[in-house]
């Protein structure tokens, strides 16, 4: 544990230095701000309290912004080290590869669970502030904070996968940013094609639910409306929220960055100094 965490300690202050910390704190507030404004509007036509509403947001802004923060923080974690020539530095250190990473991850998702706690912490702050009743919806905020940090573990895992097989800066970002576009915006895009093809056949009732689990996002996303009050302000999955059962969504965003981290370990054992 001495080594994870002196690796941890370190990355963390390059993280300090190189302003990760600041601009994913600043991103987070930033956009909670925006949609507990914007979310308050649909408070009296779905009939939730106030962050209740908020949460639905949050969730679908979580989707977009959390994987693509931990992407960015991970895509040059071994890519840097051997652009810059430290990874023969790196690994004269009496720590193992896997330990080497662990560091890392741990860092990492310090600055992301930073920013998740402050920008969702400042929406509930601001629902509260306004209706007593908000008090009902801690809960999901609860669930919401934590799944959130669960979903940037899996990415972060996936960008040290991309960092360590591109060995370059550059072509690991490209790799990143086509992912994100991939998983986030491309994927349910692709299923609802299908979906529509298919017209109430076999992909919808069998093959559908099995594909929104099987993306680390959806299956947050799932997880997150099913808890939620005001489902039908996060129209377009909440059909889906009622159907799959909730320990299903629970199960693959707690298996997802077990996975990620290994395909991680697996891809940076590959790199050579």
């Amino acid at each position: 544990m001495t080594r994870i965490t002196a690796t941890a300690e370190t990355e963390f202050r390059i993280a300090l230095r190189n302003r990760w910390v600041a601009m994913s704190i600043a991103m987070m507030a930033l956009f909670a701000l925006v949609l507990s404004a914007a979310g308050s509007s649909a408070v009296g036509t779905i009939g939730a309290d106030r962050l209740s509403v908020v949460v639905a947001s949050l969730t679908s802004l979580a989707v977009y912004l959390v994987p693509l923060v931990a992407l960015l923080m991970s895509f040059d974690a071994i890519a840097g080290e051997v652009e810059r020539g430290t990874l023969p530095l790196l690994l004269t250190y009496p720590a193992s590869r896997p330990e080497l990473l662990l560091g890392k991850l741990l860092a990492h998702l310090a600055i992301l669970t930073l920013a998740v706690a402050i920008g969702y912490g400042i929406a509930a702050v601001a629902a509260l502030a306004v209706d007593a009743d908000a008090v009902a919806g801690l809960s999901s905020l609860w669930r919401l904070m934590w799944s959130s940090v669960l979903l940037g573990a899996t990415f972060l895992g996936i960008g040290y996968a991309i960092s360590a097989l591109a060995r370059r800066s550059s072509g690991a970002a490209g790799l990143a940013i086509g992912l994100w576009l991939g998983l986030i915006v491309l994927y349910d895009l692709g299923l609802l094609a299908a979906i529509i093809a298919d017209n109430g056949g076999y992909f919808t009732t069998k093959v559908f639910p099995a594909a929104l689990l099987a993306n680390p996002a959806d299956a947050f996303r799932l997880y997150n409306l099913a808890a939620s009050q005001a489902t039908s302000a996060a129209a377009g999955v909440s059909g889906a929220a009622n159907t799959i059962p909730v320990w299903a969504s629970l199960t693959s965003i707690l298996l997802w960055p077990i996975a990620a981290f290994a395909i991680a370990i697996a891809a940076f054992r590959k790199v050579t100094p």
